[in-house]
């Protein structure tokens, strides 16, 4: 069965709103809320994988300390213009 889109919309908010630490608790809602509903399957998918992975890294590619993998780079360069757009 296939999950509807604004299921999935629903869902990974509700994952962006629950992480590890408090700087992605802070920062990832906000993009989730503006962001997530216009986005396509593909998009929302990796974002979804994109919560998978270690808060740690998440926090360090978001504020540039590190690059983010290939994968990842654009979705995290838009998370990054989001946040300069909205900051905190």
């Amino acid at each position: 069965m296939t999950e509807l889109h604004e299921h999935k919309v629903k869902r990974l908010h509700m994952r962006s709103m629950r992480r590890g630490i408090k700087e992605m608790d802070l920062i990832l809602p906000s993009y989730a809320a503006t962001c997530l509903a216009v986005m396509d399957d593909a998009a929302l998918s990796l974002y979804d994988l994109m919560l998978s992975e270690n808060d740690h890294d998440l926090y360090q590619w978001v504020t540039g300390q590190k690059s983010a993998p290939d994968e990842y780079a654009a979705l995290i360069g838009d998370i990054q213009t989001h946040l300069d757009a909205h900051p905190l």
